[in-house]
């Protein structure tokens, strides 16, 4: 196999990066693909289920969006019953979100199905395939999460 230049990996990339997002987010989970939440809001779940009780300052931050645009992903979720707002007895001001019972079943759910989804794909390849690919998405994350780092620090 001859080596791509970088303009053309990029390419190639752009190519193959949209398809499999694609294909992967549309094999069905029951909560995320029946209409009861989108992607991103499960990101917050998911975020929620990591870190506790947030802010909803945090939330957009995490989300990359404003507080208000936040806010309307988040009272959804509320309504569906997903997360509950915790008021602060000190300071009624501030708002806190957290999982609900129902939201943490759903997160763990949706984690087990895309855990057997992986596994249903990946069996397809052979150990060596499979090491080198994490090896390779790992290194990616660390330039990604450092890139972020960096780019909040001049922000």
């Amino acid at each position: 196999m001859t080596p791509h230049s970088l303009a053309e990996f990029a390419d190639r990339i752009n190519e193959l990066i949209p398809d499999i997002a694609r294909v992967f987010f549309k094999r069905p989970t029951d909560a995320l693909f029946k209409g009861k939440i989108t992607l991103p809001q499960f990101f917050v779940l998911c975020f929620l289920q990591k870190q506790g009780q947030m802010r909803m300052t945090d939330v957009a931050r995490f989300l990359g969006v404003t507080t208000a645009a936040a806010t309307g992903g988040v009272d959804r979720l509320v309504k569906g019953g997903y997360l509950t707002r915790v008021f602060d007895p000190k300071d009624r001001r501030i708002i806190k979100v957290k999982l609900s019972a129902k939201g943490s079943e759903t997160v763990q759910k949706v984690i087990q199905q895309r855990r057997q989804m992986i596994m249903d794909i990946f069996g397809r390849l052979s150990d060596n395939d499979r090491e080198q690919y994490l090896a390779i998405l790992s290194r990616v994350h660390a330039v990604l999460t450092d890139q972020n780092r960096t780019q909040g620090a001049h922000a």
